[in-house]
């Protein structure tokens, strides 16, 4: 049997981006699509995401360490005199006033690891290792033997995302690794290559034989359409979202750019009230 399957990662919340790639999906005839975690913050996409992947035949979902991030403010598991950590309680904030309750469940439930079976091939499926899904292991820079970290069993391929580098390379042994890239927020190293703003994506193939194929795809889209989105929202930081989408500059641990955005408009205020009166009580009884 033949399988296309699209593999696609790290939204971050950009809706925009990734309409374009299922539309680029439906002409390349997918058949199946995995999602390898990432998909909100912190951009303004919130139900519309999860819509998006339900009208697909999305078969798995892994959790990002933004999922993650998302859950720690929930919990309580931040500390509000660190500015990043102001940053994302306050998306996480504008996601709470925005999601359905029945995707946060779904975002709580989300495992960090998953394997499947295609014809005769065992396929791991991570957004960064299989325990551990942040941190810069298996940056593309990296020495061999962290990437040989994909292989706890033996897969015969691993698949991970997080590093918004498309990527494909081997273990030790010779087993597959690949990286999709980001579907919401590129940006690279080489000057050269940052204006490049297109979305990324997969396809693995795998037929009878093996695996057919491996395509990297880079797709355009609309980033005007996407800020104007993001302002009609509301989305708290507007002006980092757009350096980010138009530049790859992304400003998450700037401590000191993040101090005057959170002073500016009062975000650590906000989050302080807005937990304390839904969320933390509950946790401070459990």
């Amino acid at each position: 049997m033949k399988h296309k399957i699209a593999l696609l990662a790290d939204v971050h919340g950009n809706m925009s981006a990734l309409k374009a790639v299922l539309n680029d999906c439906k002409t390349e005839n997918v058949t199946e699509y995995w999602f390898l975690g990432d998909l909100i913050m912190p951009g303004p996409g919130t139900n519309e995401l999860f819509q998006l992947l339900e009208s697909v035949n999305t078969t798995l979902y892994v959790k990002g360490n933004w999922e993650d991030c998302f859950l720690e403010v929930l919990q309580k598991d931040i500390d509000l005199d660190h500015e990043t950590d102001v940053y994302i309680a306050r998306l996480t904030q504008f996601q709470c006033e925005n999601l359905n309750e029945a995707y946060i469940e779904k975002i709580k439930c989300l495992p960090m690891h998953q394997v499947e079976n295609r014809n005769a091939l065992s396929i791991s499926i991570s957004h960064h290792l299989p325990q551990k899904n942040y941190g810069g292991d298996l940056s593309p820079d990296n020495d061999q033997k962290q990437f040989d970290q994909l292989f706890d069993q033996s897969y015969d391929i691993a698949i991970y995302a997080h590093t918004h580098h498309q990527l494909l390379r081997y273990s030790s042994n010779d087993q597959l690794i690949i990286n999709p890239g980001t579907v919401g927020q590129p940006f690279y190293k080489w000057d050269k290559f940052q204006s490049d703003r297109r979305a990324q994506y997969a396809i693995l193939e795998i037929d009878d034989a093996g695996v057919a194929d491996v395509h990297f795809k880079r797709v355009f889209y609309d980033i005007e359409t996407e800020l104007v989105h993001a302002s009609t929202q509301q989305l708290p930081y507007l002006n980092l979202y757009t350096e980010m989408l138009q530049t790859g500059k992304t400003s998450t641990h700037d401590h000191q750019v993040l101090q005057g955005v959170n002073q500016q408009f009062h975000y650590k205020e906000d989050v302080i009230q807005f937990f304390s009166e839904r969320y933390w009580p509950k946790v401070e009884k459990s």
